[in-house]
């Protein structure tokens, strides 16, 4: 085991599934003690036993982060329990289709919270510690915050607001020490489609689709998207922030097809 981030502490949202699970493993090989946030209470315990396997440490936290007080609670629980925070890496999405003509006031909000709304609450509430750690805040944002998508509009404002929150902050925080940067992935493998009502047939299609879409020929692995979060999160990293990173396999180079 690599020990680049030992005695470092992250929280890392949306850790029990896809890039924000390859994420903590990630960093957990590298030393570092991990706050894992997410739903699914077994996937959690998933997490911490195969993080326990590698000899390295995590805080499981399961939480909504569409609620205010729960956020406040998984910041305040990560500093009692390990003693600060030097890195958060805000990884939890949601995703449904919806046009201009179709998305509902509540499913708009849903987007608008998860993706953007608790993203500011987090940074604000851990930047205390962060300030003081001299430490750094990864956004998992997308090729959707970047260039404009039918079909999922709410998705692309959620997501184009976040790289603006993370261009503004990095500004405002560099005399401070702290960096903020976001990575904008294409299409990765992961259950955020189904989640959002793709079924196993239409996500394969869909999976198919994309190595025509993106010009590598192929989608991504989520472990790829890690990788990069680990870079920017680390001292390799040291004079980058407010960058929206595409990791797409030139995805955003295209035009509409």
């Amino acid at each position: 085991m690599n020990t680049e981030f030992a005695n470092k502490i992250l929280i890392i949202t949306g850790a029990t599934s896809g890039i924000g699970k390859a994420t903590a493993l990630r960093f957990a090989q590298s030393g570092a003690s991990i706050a894992a946030v997410g739903r699914d209470e077994a996937e959690l315990n998933e997490l911490k036993e195969r993080i326990g396997e590698t000899g390295g440490k995590c805080l499981t936290l399961q939480a909504d982060l569409s609620l205010e007080g729960e956020i406040g609670t998984v910041v305040s629980n990560t500093v009692e329990h390990f003693g600060g925070i030097d890195v958060l890496v805000n990884a939890a999405g949601h995703l449904s289709s919806g046009t201009i003509e179709t998305t509902s006031e509540e499913a708009w909000d849903a987007m608008l919270n998860i993706n953007l709304r608790a993203v500011f609450l987090l940074m604000q509430k851990a930047l205390p510690s962060i300030i003081e750690r001299q430490g750094n805040i990864v956004n998992v944002s997308s090729v959707t915050g970047l260039r404009a998508f039918s079909g999922v509009l709410a998705y692309c404002v959620s997501k184009a607001g976040l790289d603006q929150l993370t261009r503004c902050t990095a500004l405002e925080l560099a005399g401070k020490g702290v960096r903020v940067n976001a990575v904008n992935p294409g299409v990765v493998v992961t259950e955020i489609h189904k989640r959002g009502g793709m079924t196993e047939e239409q996500y394969a299609a869909f999976l198919q689709h994309s190595k025509e879409t993106h010009p590598l020929g192929r989608v991504g692995d989520s472990r790829e998207i890690a990788a990069l979060i680990f870079f920017l999160a680390s001292e390799r990293a040291s004079w980058i922030t407010g960058v929206t990173y595409s990791i797409d396999g030139g995805r955003a180079q295209t035009c509409a097809r």
